[in-house]
């Protein structure tokens, strides 16, 4: 599901309820060139979606692959994402407060410029973006754009 303006050619991506043939034939048909995995560990129970194996399946499906473990959302905030709409919130405040390292700038101004080369998926595990944290990382990413980008 686009979350960002078509032009700024970024989608939130998400691989519950998914097995990996699957998600990367979603990614192929939403044209997808870059992955980039916003898990702070990216290890899965999930056959294939550990970070080697990914990366290595993305690779062959023609699709980049880039963790950015520094946008990942802390273990002890997860839970409030799966939470009441107060803990939500609480949990969506936290880790929007942690969006201000220098360390968090630097990923997304690098995912903004990869923006403006293809079209890129930020990925975690959370099928209901609205669940993850992974959607304020594209609302960040958004507010960096200041001109429309070619699709």
């Amino acid at each position: 599901m686009p979350v960002m303006e078509q032009s700024a050619r970024a989608i939130g991506v998400g691989y519950e309820g998914r097995d990996l043939p699957e998600f990367i034939e979603m990614l192929r048909r939403e044209g997808v060139e870059l992955l980039v995995d916003v898990r702070l560990t990216p290890i899965s129970r999930k056959r294939g979606f550990s970070k080697t194996a990914l990366g290595e399946a993305l690779a062959e499906a023609g699709i980049g692959y880039e963790h950015m473990r520094h946008l990942g959302n802390p273990k002890w905030n997860r839970a409030g994402f799966g939470g009441s709409p107060g803990e939500l919130s609480t949990a969506r405040d936290v880790y929007s407060a942690g969006l201000s390292t220098s360390e968090t700038q630097e990923c997304l101004e690098r995912i903004v410029e990869a923006c403006r080369l293809r079209r890129v998926a930020v990925m975690c595990f959370e099928a209901d973006q609205r669940r993850c944290h992974r959607d304020l990382v594209l609302s960040a990413l958004g507010e960096r754009f200041t001109y429309p980008l070619s699709a």
